[in-house]
């Protein structure tokens, strides 16, 4: 069990690694080539940022959350749109839905939700917090994130992606463990028939930060073993590792409470209202 959990830990992981540079790379370009003219197209994109957020975020794909960590992290989109990317990420939800054959319309509603929840809570939180036009300049890395950047941008990509990588792959082997002793019928036990506990404790193991929440959320729910409205909560809190990437590289820790809060909060309420009306995809 211990090097299975090892073994995870390691291949959930690294499946971010090209992502991760990738992403960096692109911030590091956009810091020392972009200039004036990208910041303007950033700032004329900004009002559209939790809509287009919230579509991009329903895709597949692990590593996107945690890119919108580090373009927050870079101010570069503003909060609105990085919390709607996080409540319409639904890491390994999607293709266990697929492989398991669950039925299309099903699987359309499910990403219909998150994404509407996403946007609407995304565009209220920018309209609430007015975040000044300065701030959504590109960020200076070099200052606020110690990249580097006079090692060149492919060395300072690098340099961010190793050490996010291996703040990820510690992170991992603590709550696989965590997970692996607990196990997946005492969750379950946690949350079945249960319109408020439900949703309050999936969204609270939508948080673990990498694809086992997701996993256990959704085989639980294809099983039978959980409601609709306990699985959006569980789904809309659950960010990947992108909120782990955001402690890491967001210096505001206030903010960073502010914004998981919001995230419970939305996934809870969601969920406790279609467990109520007695909504079932």
């Amino acid at each position: 069990m211990m090097i299975d959990m090892i073994a995870d830990s390691f291949i959930d992981s690294i499946r971010l690694l090209p992502f991760l540079f990738l992403t960096y790379l692109a911030m590091e370009f956009l810091e020392h080539k972009a200039g004036e003219s990208m910041q303007a197209v950033i700032r004329r994109a900004g009002k559209g940022g939790p809509l287009i957020g919230s579509i991009l975020g329903i895709f597949p794909q692990c590593g996107f959350s945690t890119a919108a960590s580090n373009l927050y992290a870079g101010r570069i989109i503003t909060v609105g749109t990085l919390i709607a990317v996080y409540l319409s990420t639904s890491d390994e939800m999607l293709p266990i839905m697929i492989s398991s054959n669950a039925a299309l319309p099903s699987i359309v509603k499910i990403l219909a939700v998150k994404a509407v929840v996403a946007a609407a809570v995304g565009y209220a939180v920018d309209g609430i917090c007015h975040r000044d036009k300065e701030d959504m300049q590109i960020g200076h890395l070099c200052e606020q994130h110690h990249c580097h950047c006079e090692d060149g941008i492919g060395k300072s990509a690098l340099r961010h992606t190793l050490e996010i990588f291996v703040f990820i792959l510690l992170i991992s082997l603590v709550l696989n463990g965590l997970i692996a002793w607990v196990g997946e019928d005492a969750l379950s036990s946690l949350i079945l028939d249960r319109p408020i506990l439900g949703p309050l404790v999936a969204g609270l193991i939508g948080f673990i930060p990498n694809c086992a929440a997701s996993v256990i959320i959704t085989q639980l729910y294809l099983e039978g073993m959980l409601g609709t409205g306990s699985l959006i909560a569980g789904l809309l809190t659950g960010t990947g590792v992108g909120f782990l990437v955001l402690l890491h590289v967001n210096s505001h820790r206030r903010e960073n409470l502010g914004i998981a809060g919001i995230l419970y909060a939305a996934g809870v309420l969601a969920g406790i209202v279609l467990e109520l009306a007695g909504v079932s995809f």
